[in-house]
């Protein structure tokens, strides 16, 4: 059976976001996208009391805020099907409150009756849950509604703008409250790219094939670039892979070189190789991993 060698025309290159990594698992078990991991919100409040023999509130009045110094955190889902909301007060106390659309929709303005607890709502139903300070509902019911909501990329709330009523185990006592968020606009997604120089070298001394190019970005991050490279000789099929790490700043593209070593007794050669590259950085902002890709037809000469 005979390989054939790659064509030296040959080129394409892709960048993508991994979405399907470093996804985080909130305190109720809803998949939050990195920003999944929930970014501080720069100006918001949440407040709620109940009727008496309300097991949440204890028939209480609880309110918290960014301007007395209170930690609030939100984040969305993937879809923007759902938001869950974390309150640090400065006192100690701790909640979290979860809205959610049914299945399959994008949480929006409107008013969402028959609510049940979330994550554990049915996909028609949506879904709420009210919960902290060491009390939360086994089962509950109830409404909420969303009077203004905003997305971002990567589970980035700019902006909510709801109330809500919840009802513990079947009971007609109920918790009451309200949200709002006002967050600075989203900052922008990690852009990366992916150069592969046409030439590289082939060491005359240990068979290593010699590879360089450039990376680029739209914010300082450090890029990990690494990839395959591929030779036919002689029918006989050459591999080797190679990584290396660079410093990308917004201002030029960053150069890079990386050596690959063959993994078998056969020497890269002069001639046409295939590489195909990769290069990945975390986002900064959203904490989610970009990868760019490129896979060329390199030219190496004897070195």
């Amino acid at each position: 059976m005979s390989v054939n060698a790659p064509r030296r025309v040959f080129a394409r290159s892709t960048a993508v976001l991994v979405l399907a990594l470093g996804m985080a698992t909130s305190t109720t078990g809803l998949l939050f996208g990195a920003d999944a991991q929930a970014l501080p919100i720069a100006q918001g409040s949440f407040s709620f009391s109940g009727d008496e023999g309300d097991y949440i509130s204890g028939g209480q009045s609880y309110a918290y805020s960014t301007a007395s110094q209170d930690r609030l955190n939100i984040s969305a889902d993937n879809a923007d099907n759902a938001v869950h909301l974390s309150a640090d007060g400065a006192n100690g106390d701790w909640w979290t409150l979860d809205l959610a659309a049914p299945s399959g929709k994008v949480l929006a303005p409107g008013t969402y009756t028959g609510a049940t607890r979330s994550p554990f709502n049915a996909p028609t139903e949506p879904g709420l849950d009210l919960s902290g300070n060491g009390r939360g509902c086994n089962t509950l019911t109830g409404e909420f509604t969303i009077s203004d909501v905003v997305f971002g990329p990567q589970g980035y709330v700019q902006k909510l703008d709801a109330t809500f009523e919840q009802h513990c185990e079947g009971g007609t006592t109920a918790a009451r409250g309200e949200v709002h968020i006002d967050n600075l606009a989203p900052p922008a997604q990690l852009g990366l790219g992916l150069a592969v120089a046409l030439d590289g070298t082939a060491s005359t001394l240990n068979g290593n094939a010699t590879l360089h190019g450039t990376v680029s970005c739209n914010k300082p991050v450090q890029v990990d670039v690494a990839g395959d490279v591929t030779q036919v000789k002689k029918q006989k099929l050459i591999r080797g892979s190679f990584t290396t790490s660079v410093s990308c700043t917004p201002d030029a593209p960053a150069a890079w070189t990386a050596t690959a070593v063959p993994t078998g007794d056969t020497p890269f050669q002069r001639g046409d190789v295939e590489v195909d590259g990769r290069a990945t950085a975390t986002d900064p902002d959203y904490a989610q991993p970009v990868t760019a890709s490129q896979t060329v037809a390199v030219h190496l000469k004897r070195a």
